[in-house]
């Protein structure tokens, strides 16, 4: 046995509820984010919009559930289940990768959240909201608020996370039921639907099915982390993929039409509007809209610092998961700052989008064909640890797993470049199928050599 140590969450420990992990994965969604993405797809127009939005949805989510059913057979967080396939000390490649997104999601939804403080601080004291001369002085007060409650929200780690996501999703149902209302109050639903998107500002059908397909599977690489505390096959799979699925099409859909709505109202249409607490201001929803935006931040943010903190904890087994939390928490807070610096939060989203598209897909692909076709749905955990044992691989990393990898994220690269795909399926999902190929291939090509 060696120094690698995993925990695994035995059957008659596990306490997750299936209202609980409902709770988690409408929650994961129902948050600023996926607000602000409804609003980039705006620019496929509201038909083509959602479509993408659904089948992108429900295909990336089909991939939680098969991830959730491994975390829910094992008791292993995702990262550690990557020691099968990627090799005990190669699990550091995607553990570093999930650390990178999840760290980048929670300071996507910081920012927006300081955004509305920003605002909340304009209305109550009125300091320049964020953009205007003097404006960075409340967004960096906003980013300062969050960071503190996020560390003070996972202080008592996964029950803390729990109670947030029973409070926040109330809150959220609550809150998203008003704002349905005000929007088609504003805007009839009929004209949303027939608004045309200017030419200038036209996005590709795969282009979107590329920022939703990497939105959401961002969400994918934590599905073991919350199904291991899960006696129910029920809760690991189906729950996820309906709370999922169900969030991140209710909300994006509030950001979809309010976008659409503002684009009416003012005859400009700028993603940056599906900022939530711009549309927040625009409807005249008030202080309470704002509150509201800043529990949902946390809400998202308590899964991700979550599934950051034991990815971390994987790279650094012999850290406590709090301990983890602690330094997401902080890292994250630096990050946060970086679209201040480039002066643009749609242009930072964009770009973070792109990458998390690049290098999950492969990862994903890689441990799914691990476990349901080359280990035929079989993980022996006791092995997760043993230096020398049969996911040892060679020294402590298996080759094929990265080669597969590596050759996936320049196919997401080369296949971006071709037009067809732009105009129709993307290049996130190919990729993941042909990485997920190769990877198979490369693995019986290696049994056959007698070298695994």
């Amino acid at each position: 046995m060696g120094k690698h140590q995993i925990m695994s969450v035995p059957k008659e420990a596990r306490r997750t509820s299936d209202w609980d992990m409902f709770a988690t994965w409408v929650g994961a969604n129902a948050n600023n984010g996926t607000w602000f993405i409804g609003g980039v797809i705006a620019a496929c127009g509201f038909a083509v919009a959602m479509k993408v939005l659904v089948l992108s949805s429900a295909v990336s989510y089909l991939f939680l559930s098969l991830i959730g059913y491994i975390g829910y057979k094992t008791g292993v967080s995702t990262m550690e289940l990557s020691r099968a396939s990627f090799g005990i000390r190669g699990s550091f490649l995607p553990s570093i990768v999930n650390v990178t997104q999840f760290i980048g999601w929670t300071a996507v939804n910081t920012f927006i959240a300081a955004t509305s403080v920003s605002y909340l601080l304009h209305d109550l004291l009125s300091w320049p909201v964020y953009g205007k001369p003097g404006g960075a002085k409340g967004l960096v007060c906003g980013i300062l608020v969050m960071s503190i409650l996020h560390i003070i929200s996972i202080a008592s780690g996964q029950r803390s996370v729990q109670l947030i996501e029973r409070i926040g999703i109330v809150l959220v149902f609550v809150f998203m039921i008003w704002e349905s209302v005000v929007v088609f109050k504003t805007v009839p639903f009929s004209h949303i639907v027939s608004w045309q998107v200017p030419h200038k500002d036209l996005l590709a059908t795969g282009a979107a099915v590329d920022a939703v397909a990497a939105f959401n599977l961002a969400w994918v690489t934590a599905g073991a982390d919350f199904t291991r505390f899960t006696s129910k096959k029920r809760a690991a799979t189906l729950i996820p993929f309906a709370g999922a699925l169900f969030g991140v099409v209710w909300f994006a859909f509030i950001g979809l039409v309010s976008t659409i709505s503002i684009a009416i109202t003012s005859g400009v249409y700028d993603a940056n509007n599906s900022d939530p607490s711009t549309i927040a201001s625009r409807l005249g929803l008030g202080v309470v809209a704002l509150l509201v935006i800043i529990i949902t931040s946390m809400t998202a943010n308590a899964v991700n610092l979550m599934a950051a903190g034991s990815a971390i904890s994987n790279i650094f087994s012999g850290l406590k998961l709090k301990h983890s939390l602690w330094i997401a928490a902080i890292f994250a807070t630096f990050v946060t700052f970086i679209p201040m610096v480039i002066g643009s939060f749609l242009d930072a989203f964009t770009a973070f989008l792109d990458y998390v598209g690049m290098v999950l897909g492969p990862i994903i692909s890689v441990i799914i064909i691990d476990f349901y076709f080359r280990r035929h749905r079989r993980y022996d955990v006791s092995a997760l640890s043993e230096t020398n044992g049969k996911y040892w691989y060679r020294n402590g990393v298996n080759y094929a797993a990265f080669i597969s990898w590596s050759v996936g994220v320049a196919l997401f690269f080369a296949l971006r470049q071709v037009d067809f795909l732009m105009e129709t399926i993307g290049a996130t999902f190919l990729t993941m199928i042909l990485s997920g190929m190769l990877y198979y291939g490369l693995m019986v090509f290696k049994d056959k050599k007698g070298k695994c």
